[in-house]
C-alpha cells in the first residue's frame, strides 16, 4: 500500500477521536470556541516542542506570511465557525453530513488548480462516501433553516480548502512547520471569541484533544499531501466518521444499526477503490 494512503488513514482515524475527546469536554461547561482555542494553543506548544527538539528548527517562519494568515482564517478558524454555528442551528447529524460535502469540492478543485483528473473511479467512490456518510450520520432532521444548508455547505468548502491549501504549502516547506504557522494565524482569529480558562478537570482532555486529533492527525496528513492527489486524499479521509461511530458506540455504548455499518462499508469501500485504482493505473 502506498506510504501516503496509509498516513490519511491513520490521520483520519486520529480526527475520529475528536467528538470522544469533546463530548468530555463540555461536561465541563466549556464552551465551543474556548474549547477550539485550547486546543490549538496546546497542540502550538506540542508541535513547537517537536519541531525545535527533534526537528532542530524554529517552528516560525517569516516567508509567505500573508498566505498562513488566509490559511489560519480559512482552514482554522471559519472552518470551526462555520461548523459550529451549523450545529447551533441544526443538528451534530446534519452538519457532519454536510461537512463530508468536503470530498466533492476536493474533487473540483484539484481538476481546476491542480490538473488532476476526474476519472470514473472518483465519481464511484465520491457516490459511495456521500451515500456512506448519509446512513454514517444516521437520522438527520432535514427540517432545518436555509442559513443552516449555506454554512454547511460553507463548512464542507473550508474544509476541502483546507486540503489544497495545504498541497501549496507542503511543496517547500515541512509539514510541520506549515501546521504551526497555520495554527498560529488561526489562534488568533480565535482569541476574540474565546474564554481565557477552562476547569481544571477538562485539562487532560483538552492535551488529548491538542496530541491526537491536531498535532498527530494534521502532521500525518500535511506529509500525506505530499504523496496523494487532493482529491483522493479527501475522500479516503472519511473514514473519520466511521471511526467515530465505532468509538461512541464501544467507549459511550451508543446505538450502531445496521444501516451504519452499511455506510460505513460503502466509506470504506470507497477508499480501498480510489487507492487501488491508482495503483493499477501507475503499474
Amino acid at each position: 500500500m502506498k506510504r501516503g494512503y496509509i498516513l490519511i488513514f491513520l490521520s483520519a482515524s486520529m480526527w475520529g477521536t475528536l467528538g470522544i475527546f469533546a463530548t468530555y469536554i463540555y461536561r465541563y461547561g466549556v464552551d465551543s470556541f474556548t474549547m477550539v482555542f485550547w486546543r490549538v494553543l496546546f497542540a502550538l506548544m506540542i508541535l513547537g516542542t517537536y519541531i525545535s527538539i527533534f526537528l532542530r528548527e524554529s517552528p516560525f517562519t517569516r516567508e509567505n506570511l500573508i498566505f498562513y494568515a488566509i490559511y489560519g482564517l480559512v482552514g482554522v478558524f471559519a472552518f470551526y465557525t462555520l461548523y459550529f454555528y451549523t450545529v447551533k442551528i441544526s443538528s451534530v447529524g446534519f452538519a457532519v453530513l454536510l461537512v463530508y460535502t468536503a470530498p466533492a469540492f476536493s474533487v473540483i478543485l484539484g481538476r481546476l488548480i491542480f490538473k488532476e483528473l476526474i476519472t470514473t473511479e472518483k465519481a464511484i467512490a465520491l457516490a459511495m462516501v456521500l451515500v456512506g456518510v448519509l446512513l454514517v450520520a444516521g437520522n438527520v432532521d432535514f427540517n432545518v433553516n436555509k442559513v443552516a444548508i449555506l454554512t454547511g455547505i460553507a463548512t464542507g468548502f473550508t474544509y476541502s480548502l483546507y486540503g489544497v491549501l495545504a498541497k501549496f504549502g507542503v511543496r517547500n516547506e515541512r509539514p510541520e512547520r506549515v501546521l504551526f504557522m497555520t495554527l498560529f494565524f488561526g489562534l488568533l482569529f480565535l482569541v476574540p471569541f474565546s474564554k481565557f480558562s477552562i476547569p481544571s478537570g477538562a485539562v487532560p482532555y483538552v492535551l488529548g484533544l491538542a496530541f491526537f486529533p491536531t498535532f498527530l492527525g494534521y502532521t500525518l496528513y500535511n506529509h500525506a499531501l505530499k504523496e496523494v492527489e487532493v482529491s483522493r486524499a479527501s475522500i479516503v479521509a472519511t473514514i473519520e466518521p466511521v471511526v467515530a461511530i465505532v468509538l461512541a458506540y464501544v467507549l459511550f455504548g451508543e446505538e450502531l444499526t445496521p444501516l451504519q455499518l452499511l455506510g460505513g462499508v460503502l466509506i470504506i469501500g470507497a477508499s480501498i477503490l480510489v487507492h487501488v485504482r491508482e495503483e493499477k493505473s501507475q503499474t
